[in-house]
């Protein structure tokens, strides 16, 4: 029978043993003298450091610490070797590192002891923790933007039920009153909401609960066509360049989004350039196949094309860099911005499926990079137009309106009546089918997609299509949903109309679905 050997290694090779640890370690390793000056240190610990490996023996350890540290460690060092309290020694605790660039950087470090020929060391393992750190940064940063884009999404819906009543009544208001002294009051008030429903539609980009209509497009195209808008924008003292790539992948967003957020990175970096400057837009693929791209950038691996906005502008500071995708964040006097431009371009390359980075230095300038993931389903870019419905709606049509909020619900049947059609209401999903079942002669139901009750108009109209296909429907909303985008649209053959919306657009959005 064979006995495995535990006998002990012989002493001759114990140093060649220690020795090819610490050189093999990935952690970097420090030992110390009771006096604080280093013994040795292996490699990982130069590397970290940003020193050779024959620069440590000799020094006192207490110039890898910050100033702050390092003036407190002799003394602490005493105290514990004389008297024992404040113990040292244990698992560890998280300390601040000090580079041979001064530079400083979070790490763990965990501290054992040991005697040899009566005197003793300490023997430290340090773990660098930038990279958790900047993980943990990450994640509080899209928890906190999370947590604003619930919000702004909230408070847009209601917003946008207030903005449909006023825009509602004040075009009744004008059908009934016709041409009067103080029509240009009307106008202004018309004018005012319709300002305030441009500023909801930037927060419910940001909040990512913007509905979408996606096409396959290829980037140059768009970015070719938005150039002499863009020279206009920046005025004469600006020059604008553009340099795109020369065999660009297609991607599928909404072309009129995409060009929105373009528009407002140009106007950003017009302002951060006061006296003239240059502001470039370049395109270019993008491949991420190593995992530490992907992570740095917050993406997934894949394809993506990534679009470049870089001015010679002012620059930011690293606070208003780590604020300045948040909604009603600005650097701009009182009344010369929203603070909704940079994060209606956030909202709208996350929700595309991308994600916006922003590099900046001051007095240098700013680069905002925004990547769209490439298209793989299609070669060539979408030539779809859409055909323009006839402005008048047709008459006499049952029209079945389901909607929670009693004023909005009031508004509607008044328009809807306005335009010739007879009109039912619901309050909500199951009134909505109690009356599906007692009418036969429902010409459309016009449902509001967020309602109490237990059914979304989603469900709503899943319910009409299965049960009464002949009937037609058409949804409204001031607040879509993720589940409901273009793509979950299109397959059921559901059209979604805005809030706020004009009489015009509900009189084309009725013909629209009544016509297909």
């Amino acid at each position: 029978m064979a006995y495995r050997s535990h006998a002990r290694p012989r002493v001759g090779n114990l140093e060649a043993s220690l020795q090819a640890i610490l050189s093999s370690a990935v952690d970097a390793i420090i030992i110390i003298r009771d006096d604080g000056v280093i013994e040795t240190a292996n490699e990982a610990a130069a590397e970290l450091f940003q020193y050779d490996t024959e620069d440590f023996p000799g020094q006192n350890v207490k110039f890898l610490m910050p100033e702050s540290h390092s003036a407190k460690h002799d003394e602490y060092l005493h105290n514990y070797n004389t008297t024992g309290h404040r113990k040292i020694i244990g698992i560890g605790r998280e300390v601040t590192g000090r580079r041979k660039d001064g530079t400083v950087f979070p790490m763990h470090l965990s501290v054992g002891e040991f005697i040899d020929n009566g005197r003793k060391y300490y023997t430290g393992i340090i773990h660098n923790l930038s990279l958790r750190k900047e993980a943990e940064r990450a994640l509080l940063q899209a928890q906190k933007m999370d947590a604003i884009g619930q919000l702004t999404g909230g408070v847009a819906h209601d917003f946008n039920n207030l903005l449909t009543v006023i825009v509602g009544n004040l075009e009744l208001m004008e059908m009934q009153m016709g041409a009067f002294e103080h029509s240009d009051l009307l106008k202004e008030a018309l004018e005012a909401a319709d300002l305030g429903a441009r500023l909801t539609e930037r927060l419910l980009a940001f909040a990512r609960r913007s509905p979408l209509e996606p096409h396959v497009v290829e980037l140059n195209g768009l970015v070719s066509g938005l150039r002499d808008m863009l020279q206009r924008t920046l005025g004469a003292t600006i020059e604008l360049k553009t340099v795109l790539s020369g065999d660009p992948w297609v991607v599928r967003v909404d072309p009129a989004q995409f060009e929105s957020a373009i528009v407002n990175l140009a106007v950003n970096a017009r302002d951060a350039m006061p006296d003239g400057g240059r502001l470039m837009v370049e395109t270019c693929n993008v491949a991420l196949d190593e995992d530490y791209l992907a992570d740095e950038l917050g993406l997934p691996r894949g394809d993506y094309v990534q679009v470049s906005v870089t001015d010679t502008g002012s620059g930011m500071t690293e606070e208003v860099i780590r604020r300045v995708f948040e909604p009603f964040y600005t650097t701009k006097d009182v009344g010369e911005g929203t603070g909704l431009g940079l994060s209606m371009v956030y909202g709208f390359g996350k929700q595309s499926g991308g994600h916006v980075t922003i590099y900046s230095e001051l007095k240098k300038g700013t680069t905002v990079n925004l990547y769209l993931p490439r298209h793989r389903d299609s070669t060539a870019p979408s030539d779809e137009k859409k055909t323009e419905p006839a402005l008048q709606s047709a008459t006499g049509r049952t029209i079945l309106v389901v909607e929670d909020d009693e004023r909005v619900r009031r508004l509607t049947r008044g328009r809807l009546e306005a335009l010739g059609h007879i009109v039912l209401e619901a309050i909500h999903g199951p009134a909505a089918i109690a009356v599906l079942a007692e009418n036969t002669d429902i010409d459309l139901v016009f449902t509001d997609l967020v309602m109490p009750g237990g059914m979304s108009g989603y469900e709503v109209a899943e319910h009409v299509q299965e049960t009464r296909p002949e009937v037609r429907v058409l949804l409204t909303s001031g607040y879509a949903e993720e589940l409901m985008n273009g793509e979950k649209l299109s397959a059921r053959n559901l059209r979604l109309l805005r809030k706020p919306y004009r009489q015009t657009a509900l009189a084309e959005a009725i013909n629209a679905v009544l016509d297909a």
